[in-house]
């Protein structure tokens, strides 16, 4: 059932209009900025494919002043080490990953990726469980970013899967009771 709603999800945001995509990335940009602009430290993934963009948040971030971190694989767990621009090389599944040390300090908020979230704050993810692994510990605000259709009730979440607080959209914020 969720490899399945996984190929439609990611087929939907493939099919999205560009023209659309850029203003609901740019809307997405702005709710964060205007959500989060008294918190200091952030883990972002990196964008790629058909993926709400952050590589111009990530800027945006950091010329306000902001930490920016992204999460980086090591074995069957993720770490968070800090951005630096020229500091990235691809890993195996294709994502640009931080070569820098790994962070062990606070992070405020953590933006997650996601392929679809369900009224209650669970993501529908790409299977590997990094994120929910990692949210379990953190004490963080735990967000996603993603266009509007990607809210839906279509699927249950597993006894591992870590809630979401907030979903952040082109076209505002969901908060969750979690």
């Amino acid at each position: 059932m969720k490899d399945e709603l996984r190929y439609k999800y990611k087929i939907k945001r493939k099919y999205f209009q560009h023209s659309r995509r850029e203003v609901a990335d740019g809307a997405i940009s702005d709710n964060v900025v205007a959500l989060f602009g008294d918190k200091n430290t952030f883990l972002i993934y990196y964008s790629f494919g058909s993926e709400a963009d952050t590589k111009k948040l990530i800027d945006r971030l950091i010329s306000l002043g902001k930490r920016v971190f992204l999460p980086r694989v090591e074995g069957k767990n993720m770490v968070a080490a800090e951005y630096v621009a020229d500091g990235l090389k691809k890993s195996a599944l294709g994502v640009c990953e931080p070569r820098g040390q790994a962070y062990e300090g606070q992070i405020d908020v953590i933006i997650c990726p996601l392929l679809a979230v369900n009224s209650r704050g669970y993501r529908l993810g790409y299977g590997g469980g990094y994120y929910d692994r990692y949210l379990k510990n953190s004490t963080a605000v735990k967000a996603g970013i993603g266009y509007d259709f990607q809210l839906t009730d279509e699927f249950e979440e597993d006894g591992w899967d870590e809630p979401l607080d907030i979903l952040i959209t082109e076209r505002g914020i969901y908060r969750f009771g979690n």
